[in-house]
């Protein structure tokens, strides 16, 4: 069965409840990067355009759950909304979800957009992830009462529900999984927002049906961080390149000198398994760009894979660039997660630039590529080279998950077709 999205059903003159990813960058007060409010719009249209009254619920930064907080408002969110879709989008009240925002969807007309407050403001919304996190501490009686709350409010202010919010599918929160099967139980459809589909479709399908020859890449700072998903993808891809801080401790397993790079001690034994499973199917940086002072120190490109040891790694080397390279221009799918170094600090870009490049090369020549959100979404739509890739994620820690083949309640519990 697949999950049903926006095209399977009909909204009009109904009440919609869609849950969006509104957390964009803000500076001053103003947006710095409207991306995931763009992405957000062919659903929010279709919605629009079939005479429904929309109703979209997102969350902004870590607010203290304790109410209102001015620095974590949706209004800049709502202001830029109304300037994409060309007609005025109104903002909810302080209180989430409370009877000021009930009286509005009561009072709107066909065709109008409500953008309610931070869904964060307030505690009942995350409630649910935080006990997932902490077994042993099931909710208390006020805890479980705090998200039933929470959820009723929310769900009297729509008829349908509808995910579009992927990179939050990883949290079980209200907003994303309870309001869901609370519209589901009077009846109402819960269904996938366009840009959930695409996602499910090119992160599903590109590990299910990959083009030969499969290759992922994989940067980062640490790689117990991304130890599953290598693990999840061994037996499905052809090759893996690591690079980023992470391939330290992978090196350190090996015996290669690190100098003071960053590397997971704790993690050495699980590596050496590692790459004893792995064989010759991953390849690490035969060479690096490193330094004597993260902050200071001007670039030094090692002559091999050993680093001095008054020397700290930031960058794959020259040679690990060609290497790489020669790898992803034969590619039929690749799957990027993570930079190859410091690729904040110009002087350590040159790696990510490489990788980023050749993964659009491969793409240009038929290869499917799949973005996985995250720093390196960031680094190619920096680089002006996000429209030369088949997908970029939304989602970071979600499509990270979702490789790892780990359930997704907030997609699990959607209406199937």
């Amino acid at each position: 069965m697949t999950t049903k999205t926006l095209a399977d059903i009909d909204v009009s003159g109904q009440n919609v409840l869609m849950r969006v990813d509104f957390n964009v960058p803000l500076q001053d007060g103003h947006i710095t990067n409207d991306r995931r409010i763009v992405l957000a719009l062919p659903s929010i249209r279709r919605v629009l355009n079939q005479g429904a009254k929309l109703v979209l619920m997102s969350h902004l930064g870590r607010p203290s759950g304790k109410g209102y907080e001015a620095e974590f408002s949706n209004a800049a969110a709502a202001e830029r909304l109304a300037v994409l879709l060309g007609h005025p989008v109104l903002l909810g009240a302080q209180e989430v979800g409370g009877d000021a925002d009930f009286a509005t969807v009561q009072a709107m007309q066909p065709g109008e957009v409500l953008l309610l407050e931070n869904v964060r403001f307030d505690a009942g919304e995350d409630l649910i992830d935080k006990a997932k996190k902490n077994p042993d501490k099931k909710p208390t009686p006020e805890q479980e009462a705090r998200i039933a709350a929470f959820t009723e409010k929310l769900a009297r202010l729509g008829e349908v529900y509808v995910n579009d919010a992927f990179g939050t599918c990883h949290r079980k929160h209200v907003s994303m999984y309870g309001v869901a099967k609370a519209i589901q139980k009077k009846g109402g459809p819960a269904v996938a927002g366009y840009l959930v589909e695409k996602e499910i479709k090119y992160l599903a399908e590109a590990v299910a049906h990959p083009k030969r020859p499969f290759v992922a890449v994989l940067g980062g700072a640490k790689v117990s961080d991304k130890l599953k998903l290598i693990a999840a993808l061994l037996d499905k891809v052809d090759r893996i390149l690591i690079g980023g801080a992470m391939a330290y401790t992978l090196l350190a397993a090996r015996g290669v000198r690190l100098g003071k790079s960053l590397c997971e001690q704790e993690q050495l034994d699980e590596m050496r398994k590692l790459l004893a499973l792995a064989g010759d199917k991953i390849l690490l940086p035969i060479d690096h760009v490193a330094t004597d002072d993260f902050k200071a120190g001007v670039p030094i490109v090692t002559d091999g894979v050993d680093i001095a040891d008054n020397l700290l790694g930031m960058d794959i080397g020259p040679k690990t660039i060609a290497a790489f390279s020669e790898v992803l221009d034969l590619a039929g799918t690749i799957v990027w997660n993570g930079p190859m170094g410091v690729f904040e600090n110009p002087s350590y870009a040159a790696g990510t630039r490489a990788v980023a490049e050749a993964v659009a090369r491969a793409t240009d020549n038929g290869a499917v590529s799949v973005i996985g959100g995250g720093d390196s979404a960031t680094a190619v739509e920096d680089m002006g080279l996000g429209e030369r890739m088949t997908h970029v994620s939304t989602g970071g820690g979600a499509s990270l998950e979702y490789l790892e083949g780990k359930a997704m309640p907030p997609i699990e519990v959607l209406d199937k077709r």
